[in-house]
């Protein structure tokens, strides 16, 4: 039924009846098979990939699982695993471009992936043009040439979280026949569907939510259209990229409950957030989901909720007194990645010097995550840091 949502539709998928007869009882997860030699019955069977894979670098029965978990939420024709976010950014940009193309993307793309625009695709001579991080749809549809195939688009944007309007670029590509890629790692699949909104290739780290508990790695390519998806399906042929079973099935697990963490944590966030907004060494927190948000007008038209990753911008300060407030932590982990049962801090002002057009903020920019613990106990926390930030800034 299409009209379930998707926290039933994700368990739902677990509880299915299998058909035909002397099936016999089976347990609610897949199991867990490592081969990588799988056996037949006939030397006619073995090329035979109707009756299922031929060599463990197919997706066995975990993997197909996750698979067709993964296609159901993103409303997708198929999806494919790869060992971990970025690389499930990389391979439709590989698959999809050639030797004089051009893609855009924003200023504000995460590091790794324009790493590998310049370090990867650029010697092979496909350029990469930035807009600016804060464009709007007609600045952003304005730097597109007749040699652009691909609009790769990140909303909202690494660390400043801009917001683009993904309906009016996808329908504006398609007109000119360039192809996007939505990284929407902050939307899991659940708040933000890129496939239902006109984009040609929808990617997520599942590293992040869809895993939740910050154990494994991994990534998802989702599309609708099979022309689209043929390139990406043989790129990945032709590298050998794959995921284990053991991942795909801990992947599996952790999204049959991603909407209630999803929900719990943006909940913990937004109380955690309006807390911070009326701290005195606070600036300004950098979430759509807020009100006051530039972003929120989008957010709120195209979105049905919110990751619970958000910037926090500081009165002045510097690096020491960034990190004085860090260490004087004891519930939110110094650590990178997000979307796993843990709160997080990361001190992000040096990454901003990497864009072509850095944004000017009033201090220090801190990225925090709020996970599954008590917001209360995350405020008590914070106010301890604040307490530290001040003495290192003399305040």
């Amino acid at each position: 039924m299409t009209d379930r949502s998707d926290r039933t539709r994700l368990i739902a998928g677990a509880t299915r009846r299998a058909s035909g007869p002397g099936l016999g009882r089976r347990p609610v997860s897949p199991p867990v098979e490592r081969a990588s030699t799988l056996l037949n019955d006939s030397p006619a069977a073995m090329r035979d990939g109707s009756i299922g894979p031929t060599y463990g670098i197919e997706d066995l029965s975990a993997g197909r699982a996750l698979r067709e978990a993964l296609a159901e939420l993103e409303g997708a024709r198929d999806v494919w695993l790869v060992p971990s976010g970025l690389a499930a950014v990389t391979v439709p940009l590989t698959a999809l471009l050639q030797p004089g193309d051009q893609v855009v993307t924003t200023d504000a793309l995460y590091g790794p992936t324009r790493r590998f625009l310049h370090r990867h695709l650029r010697p092979r001579g496909i350029e990469t043009v930035f807009h600016p991080a804060e464009a709007g749809t007609d600045a952003i549809l304005s730097a597109l040439t007749d040699r652009t195939r691909v609009l790769l688009i990140e909303s909202p944007g690494s660390l400043t979280f801009d917001m683009q309007d993904v309906p009016a670029l996808a329908a504006a590509c398609r007109e000119r026949g360039v192809k996007t890629i939505m990284d929407n790692t902050w939307g899991a699949g659940l708040a933000f569907k890129p496939l239902a909104h006109g984009v040609d290739v929808s990617v997520q780290a599942l590293t992040k939510y869809a895993g939740g508990h910050s154990d494994l790695l991994m990534g998802a390519i989702a599309v609708a259209d099979d022309a689209v998806g043929k390139p990406i399906f043989e790129t990945l042929e032709d590298y050998g990229w794959r995921v284990t079973s053991d991942d795909a099935w801990l992947a599996l697990r952790g999204l049959r409950t991603l909407p209630l963490r999803y929900a719990e944590q943006a909940r913990s966030a937004r109380i955690v957030a309006d807390w911070l907004l009326t701290q005195p060494e606070v600036a300004d927190v950098i979430w759509p989901a807020l009100p006051d948000s530039p972003a929120h007008p989008l957010w709120s038209r195209d979105y049905t909720g919110a990751a619970s990753l958000f910037g926090v911008v500081m009165k002045g300060g510097d690096t020491a007194s960034a990190h004085a407030l860090m260490s004087a932590l004891s519930l939110f982990g110094l650590g990178y990645s997000w979307g796993g049962f843990e709160s997080l801090i990361t001190h992000e002002t040096a990454q901003l010097a990497m864009r072509g057009s850095p944004p000017k903020l009033a201090g220090e920019l801190l990225r925090l995550h709020v996970g599954l613990e008590d917001p209360a106990d995350l405020i008590a926390d914070l106010e301890v840091g604040l307490g530290a930030w001040r003495s290192a800034t003399g305040a």
